[in-house]
């Protein structure tokens, strides 16, 4: 157990005792450890609290589900009135939550891995130096004891967000701590292969007219930034979404010389395009702040506002380089 989170861990099992109705939230355009998170966290609310009234919001992902996680409730703002306790996982800045109906929440508690510059909740447990919110969620749950146990697929939630913001273990943000978290959940009784990655991994062929695309469209600068750009017209082609734009934002991670790669995503619903960058060893996320986002050390998201602010992006990361 996280032993600084003591007093905060019992405090949250105290109101989850206490309300009878508890909704856990999580961020926009999630990705598997938001997802897990949350789910993760359902279930076991759900399992162990079965008489309690328990809700998980937020809008549905186009390739995640059904395969791995189920479809979002869609809930009635009746829903919201009266008492509720609101978790809402995985998300640092409260514009980010996918639901502002979390506002009505009686007590609203916070578990975050993300630097905790806004402190929303009642409750906020936060702890930036993990890889993955899930492995903090796993923890608090083991702390509560085998008198409340973690069953089958609630671990299976909890790991594929391990698994997802680890990059399969990959990154540098794995250590001894996440291994054995993941081991944790290992001895619930899940394997991996069936109950994670098939799900996780598996490919349709839009999937592979993607990859096809960022291998021949993927740029490379002179200085070792390297980046794709799907604009609107890229994703009616390949028929997809923006959620899918950075799928592959990964195959440009081995490439020897290249400490910087990132995806551009035209949103026209939102009128700018969304950036994901990643980087093995360079601190990338002021670069990220200075350009309208933010997020980890190694993995930071940001928005352009048009494709002539692109040069300058690159210009920035080319500096960190420097």
């Amino acid at each position: 157990m996280f032993k600084q989170f003591k007093k905060e861990y019992k405090q949250v099992l105290k109101n989850i005792k206490k309300y009878q109705k508890i909704i856990v939230f999580r961020h926009q355009r999630p990705d598997y450890d938001a997802l897990g998170t949350q789910l993760g966290l359902v279930t076991w609310i759900k399992d162990n609290f079965p008489s309690k009234e328990v809700h998980y919001v937020g809008k549905n992902h186009s390739t995640f589900m059904p395969y791995l996680y189920p479809y979002m409730e869609e809930l009635q703002d009746d829903v919201f009135e009266g008492e509720f306790l609101a978790i809402v996982v995985d998300t640092g800045n409260s514009s980010r939550i996918d639901d502002e109906r979390y506002k009505k929440g009686s007590t609203i508690i916070k578990f975050d891995h993300h630097p905790n510059i806004e402190p929303y909740g009642s409750i906020n447990i936060v702890y930036n130096e993990l890889s993955s919110c899930a492995e903090l969620v796993s923890d608090f749950l083991f702390s509560c004891g085998n008198k409340y146990p973690l069953s089958r697929l609630a671990a299976k939630y909890l790991y594929s967000g391990i698994v997802g913001d680890t990059g399969r273990f990959l990154f540098s943000s794995v250590n001894a701590t996440t291994m054995r978290n993941a081991a944790r959940l290992m001895d619930v009784g899940i394997v991996p292969a069936r109950d994670v990655f098939d799900a996780m991994y598996e490919k349709d062929l839009a999937s592979i007219e993607l990859q096809k695309f960022v291998l021949n469209q993927f740029k490379v600068t002179e200085k070792g930034v390297a980046y794709y750009v799907l604009e609107d017209k890229d994703l009616k082609s390949l028929g997809i979404d923006s959620e899918r734009g950075k799928e592959y934002l990964s195959i440009m991670s081995g490439i020897r010389g290249v400490p910087i790669w990132f995806s551009v995503t035209e949103e026209v619903e939102r009128g700018t395009y969304r950036v994901s960058i990643r980087s093995k060893i360079l601190d990338i996320s002021s670069v990220a702040s200075k350009w309208r986002g933010g997020g980890h050390i190694n993995a930071s998201g940001a928005t352009l506002n048009t494709l002539e602010e692109l040069p300058l992006l690159i210009k920035d990361l080319e500096e960190l380089i420097k």
